[in-house]
């Protein structure tokens, strides 16, 4: 059994995930390695939650920008829950992780997981003067 930081979950309601996307985080967390390392493809967690293919892609979408879980670059299958959220196999290798990956935010290496940014808010045309010609 893996030791969860409730610092990650006691926030994770803030970064407005849908439903899916919980259940697909849940379907990670029970495959993950100590770390947070997943190594299963999105068939394999869809399987596992029972969702659609889009569904699961938009799900893995969500959770992608959000930075809960991140993609490292040519590795297929593989994913990596964000520190905040992974589970470890002692207290002190999560106090360790934990540490460095609030360092490694801080220095602008690691993204801190995060809500989307409201839409910029749109203009009427309405509200733009027409130009009048001379």
């Amino acid at each position: 059994m893996l030791i969860q930081a409730t610092l990650g979950f006691a926030q994770l309601h803030r970064l407005e995930l849908p439903k899916a996307a919980y259940d697909l985080l849940s379907a990670m967390m029970e495959v993950q390695r100590p770390g947070g390392e997943v190594n299963a493809s999105q068939a394999e967690l869809r399987a596992r939650v029972g969702l659609s293919k889009n569904r699961t892609s938009i799900a893995m979408s969500h959770l992608v920008e959000r930075h809960v879980v991140l993609r490292p670059e040519g590795r297929y299958r593989s994913y990596f829950i964000h520190p905040y959220f992974a589970g470890y196999s002692s207290v002190e290798e999560m106090e360790e992780a934990l540490r460095e990956a609030t360092n490694a935010i801080k220095a602008g290496a690691l993204a801190a997981p995060a809500a989307p940014a409201p839409p910029a808010p749109q203009r009427h045309l309405a509200a733009v003067p027409a130009r009048r010609s001379a």
